[in-house]
């Protein structure tokens, strides 16, 4: 027992064992979106056109530290046990190769410590999307670009990119389909920016072999660059029992590779199975023709439910990169093309020279998640645990992995932990939801009830959990990212809440959706970190979150209209903070939560060796006048601590044990 009051975790088997035997669910959430971006005016709601990278600070993200108390003592009151604290590597690493900010790795320290203080477990997640700042998302410092010979402020003008301070008219404000749309920084995966870097950072021995940086192999250089950033923050919390461990990295995607040069994928077909999703349909060739100034009309793929089989249909093109900018500094050729991929002439005309060139080596046929996601995990565990040898790996595959992979790598390393992360695809692509009509992407499957919806959830959770058992014979699932958008269906609750309604009646679509959400996961009895708590985010719609216009934050500043209210500033809180088991004394069986009644039920398999009993989180939210616990089975009892929202289940006999938890009915 650490002196925060915090037990030790270790694994086994698909559970998180505490240091008295007990079972733990880890309920957590992400801390926090604003942490992609510099504090305090970095957010992508500034213009920017990025030249001041090297001077950017972190210090300040999610929270100056003279805040930490109120935002622990909020999430702690709505009952999460864990948090996945982000850091990026440019926040590590942005001034040069090795320039470590200093002041910023003993602000991370400190706010690990603090949050153990609290109560909470913590796991850091070295967070990136669509790879950087300067192409629309978040993660590494922009010097690398310097080094792989790109201009990063070509990037978004010439349409490598989709980069919101490029596209966004900031006089205007608010939602704008027409320049920016709705979570369109999505599609920058596929575009030539990212195909190029991520590329390179996983696989640039077998793909540009001849590229090297200071003397080394580009891949070779860019992940020493990665690790020796994770390394600078391991060492300052290595001894903080509360951490138990590192994400990989945040949704790796593989760029180019296991992709034919030419292909464009516009739907199932022979060369790829898989359902397209919607955007700009890029080939590889595509890509690194426009990197290099040159002129394509792209298909793009829309959404569109009444088509069958496949919802994602090619409707029209795009003319991309017409100024005919080249990203690549002067004299400075792709890797790819030296290396035999394919020619540009000097006439502007071009050859392929190896349709597969990013699909073989030599005589193998690659495989991302065996060639190249198995070696990084093992790097990756082997770096952190140089410092903590007890540290958990939170090893997450490419984001769709969940949905169409085959499962892990056989070489992913013990006391490893499957965190992939899942989403209603639909929902968070459109900002929409209701529990009348819900569209599966990648079935085409219409839902028209609530219950349907849920049972597509279970299935789709429970699916990413089956994953879990090709991780060492069988590991705990943790569900990294989750959640909802607070500005769906155009806004409406920033609307009523502004106007004055203060009930729960706006955000009705809300809680129902999170309600959803978290009785898939109870039925599955996995554990989570939703997504996301930031401290800065805003009801204005070009805010939110403070990146590229997402809100997903489940607190506002803009809603706390009582600062002594622990609870003011919460976003549908009946949706989340519900009653779960936290520690159980043997193996949890099943658990269910009926938000509308309720009545929580949980039942177990009672192991009373384990040194201490079973704990469950009662919260106030649901249960303002008290409840009422029955326990049947073991010669069981149950203590209420309504102050400290929890119940303690003690048990004399092994067996199984049956725990109902009924609201107090109301008395005049």
């Amino acid at each position: 027992m650490s002196k925060t009051g915090l037990s030790r975790l270790h694994i086994e088997g698909r559970w998180f064992l505490d240091e008295h035997g007990r079972r733990v669910i880890l309920r957590g959430v992400n801390l926090g979106g604003d942490c992609k971006v510099p504090y305090p005016d970095g957010g992508t709601n500034f213009p920017s056109d990025f030249a001041n990278h090297r001077e950017a600070s972190f210090i300040g993200r999610p929270f100056p530290i003279g805040e930490a108390g109120e935002h622990f003592s909020r999430l702690r009151a709505w009952g999460f046990n864990c948090l996945r604290l982000l850091t990026t590597w440019e926040a590590v690493e942005h001034r040069g190769p090795r320039d470590y900010d200093v002041a910023y790795l003993d602000y991370f320290a400190e706010l690990c410590r603090l949050a153990g203080d609290y109560g909470f477990y913590v796991f850091v997640d070295f967070h990136q999307d669509v790879w950087s700042r300067m192409t629309g998302g978040d993660g590494a410092p922009c010097w690398l670009f310097e080094k792989v010979g790109i201009d990063y402020r070509r990037l978004a003008e010439s349409g490598c990119a989709h980069v919101m301070q490029h596209l966004y008219d900031y006089a205007r404000g608010g939602r704008q389909e027409d320049r920016y749309p709705t979570m369109s920084w999505v599609q920058n995966e596929r575009r030539p920016a990212n195909g190029i870097m991520w590329t390179l950072f996983f696989a640039g021995r077998d793909f540009a072999p001849g590229l090297t940086i200071d003397g080394v192999n580009v891949q070779d250089y860019m992940l020493e660059h990665y690790l020796g950033a994770q390394r600078e923050i391991a060492r300052r919390i290595r001894d903080l029992p509360n951490v138990i461990g590192f994400d990989s990295l945040n949704e790796p995607v593989p760029g180019w590779i296991g992709q034919s040069l030419t292909y464009r994928h516009l739907g199932p077909s022979d060369t790829n199975p898989d359902r397209a999703m919607p955007g700009l349909a890029w080939s590889p060739l595509d890509g690194l023709l426009v990197s290099h100034g040159v002129t394509r009309s792209i298909p793009v793929l829309e959404f569109d439910p009444t088509a069958k089989p496949n919802p994602v249909v090619h409707k029209q093109d795009r003319t991309i990169n017409p100024e005919r900018i080249s990203i690549w500094t002067s004299g400075q050729s792709d890797p790819f093309q030296d290396a035999g991929a394919w020619r540009l002439n000097d006439d502007g005309s071009f050859d392929v020279l190896r349709d597969d060139f990013f699909q073989r080596v030599g005589d193998r046929k690659v495989n991302f998640i065996e060639d190249y996601m198995g070696p990084f995990f093992a790097r990756v565990a082997e770096n952190i645990r140089q410092i903590n040898p007890d540290w958990i790996l939170f090893a997450e595959l490419d984001p769709l992995s969940g949905f169409l992979g085959p499962g892990f790598p056989a070489e992913t390393p013990p006391n490893s932990v499957n965190a992939g992360h899942w989403y209603d695809v639909v929902l968070a692509v459109t900002k929409m939801f209701s529990p009348n009509f819900s569209l599966d992407v990648l079935t085409g499957e219409i839902a028209t009830a609530s219950e349907q919806i849920q049972a597509r959830y279970e299935r789709e959770l429970g699916k990413m959990a089956g994953m879990s058992e090709t991780v060492n014979g069988g590991a705990p699932t943790l569900i990294g990212e989750f959640g909802i958008h607070f500005d769906l269906n155009g806004a409406g609750a920033y609307r009523a809440f502004h106007a004055g309604d203060r009930s729960d009646a706006p955000w009705t679509a809300h809680i129902i959706a999170l309600d959803l959400m978290y009785n898939a996961l109870d039925t599955l009895l996995i554990n989570s970190t939703q997504w996301n708590y930031t401290a800065s985010n805003s009801n204005d719609l070009a805010i939110g979150d403070g990146w590229n216009q997402e809100d997903l934050s489940i607190f506002s500043r803009d809603q706390q209209t009582d600062p002594a209210d622990i609870n003011s500033g919460g976003r549908a809180l009946a949706g989340f903070v519900r009653p779960y088991a936290r520690a159980t004394q043997g193996i949890a069986r099943t658990m269910k939560f009926d938000r509308i009644s309720g009545t929580f039920e949980f039942m177990f398999e009672c192991d009373p060796s384990a040194a201490r009993s079973t704990e469950i989180f009662v919260p106030r939210i649901q249960y303002p006048r008290g409840c009422v616990i029955e326990v049947s089975g073991g010669n069981g009892t149950a203590e209420l601590d309504l102050d400290d929202q929890r119940a303690i289940v003690k048990v004399e006999h092994p067996g199984e044990v049956r725990v109902v938890i009924r609201r107090k009915p109301w008395t005049p």
